[in-house]
């Protein structure tokens, strides 16, 4: 984690924001103490990428089964 100054954070915000977007956490310090901490949101994914994948079903059965049967494999 990197650490600093709020000074010069002002002054140099640029620098720290471009790490924060790389992923990196900054801690700023006021009087040597530490006030806040900068970290990079997490980016939400869809509902459908957190979801485990499960098989779709016909009447009980796997739909690739179906199709393996269907083509003769």
């Amino acid at each position: 984690m990197k650490e600093a100054s709020f000074t010069e954070l002002r002054s140099q915000a640029k620098h720290y924001f471009d790490l924060v977007e790389r992923g990196e956490t900054v801690r700023v310090l006021r009087n040597g103490r530490p006030i806040a901490e900068i970290h990079p949101i997490t980016r939400d994914l869809p509902s459908w990428k957190r979801r485990r994948a499960r098989p779709l079903l016909i009447g009980g059965e796997a739909i690739s089964k179906l199709l393996l049967e269907e083509r003769g494999g």
